[in-house]
């Protein structure tokens, strides 16, 4: 199979462009940065074509921020890159990822996989994510997951995956993340390997590139409803 690493960087991050070189020389794939979308400079004629409030259900009770949109529409220049690069697969992470002396074992198992599952992650929160074990090797497991686990710190993507997710998100409600558990909706039923050897470290790369800022009301919205929300999606992950 033709597998490159396709590593999603924001020019403006710069303090990250030498960790990302570092990873991408130990790893076994050739590699390379894929520019992602700024959150900052993105304008309303490229969010407008993607952003639908409430397009699917459960509803998702936030208002996207520029940074989560910029996010998505990153993600999606990835899976566009897989086909017009004609790769087989591609080992796609943001630069924030850290690889684990165990990733090299939890990838080769997901290679071996990849044909028939089309998207693996590799969770960096261990314990998180329950479910079917399709296969395993050593200490890593294939699973099929109850309900997705959150983030898209790293994961392989197989090219007819790739096409899927770009025809079914054209349009998007929610954080990419939130969507890819809506099984459902994308058609797409990710696997994960668990455990996942792969960290996010952020904190040590001069922190997230995403904004935080948030009144207090804001806040305590989200604190309210994101329960409520996630056992929504949990419950009908699992029908």
């Amino acid at each position: 199979m033709r597998i490159e690493t396709l590593i999603i960087h924001l020019k403006r991050a710069e303090q990250r462009c030498a960790h990302v070189k570092n990873v991408i020389s130990g790893l076994p794939f050739e590699g390379r940065i894929v520019d992602a979308v700024d959150g900052q400079t993105i304008t309303v004629d490229e969010i407008e074509p993607h952003y639908r409030r409430k397009l699917h259900r459960p509803s998702y009770p936030f208002v996207m921020s520029r940074n989560e949109i910029s996010c998505f529409l990153s993600h999606r220049k990835v899976w566009r890159e897989i086909l017009e690069s004609n790769l087989d697969a591609a080992l796609v992470m943001e630069d924030d990822a850290q690889p684990a002396s165990s990733f090299h074992d939890s990838l080769d198992l997901a290679v071996k996989h990849i044909e028939e599952a089309g998207f693996i992650r590799f969770p960096f929160r261990d314990g998180r994510e329950r479910g079917e074990v399709i296969n395993k090797d050593g200490t890593a497991q294939l699973i099929k997951p109850n309900c997705t686990g959150l983030g898209m710190v790293a994961q392989l993507i197989d090219r007819r995956t790739a096409e899927q997710l770009l025809r079914t998100t054209e349009q998007f409600d929610r954080p990419v993340d939130t969507l890819l558990q809506m099984h459902w909706v994308t058609g797409v039923h990710p696997h994960s390997i668990v455990p996942g050897g792969i960290m996010e470290i952020s904190n040590t790369l001069g922190g997230t590139t995403l904004e935080k800022r948030k009144d207090r009301l804001m806040k305590l919205k989200r604190e309210i409803l994101r329960p409520i929300y996630r056992s929504r999606i949990s419950l009908r992950a699992r029908q």
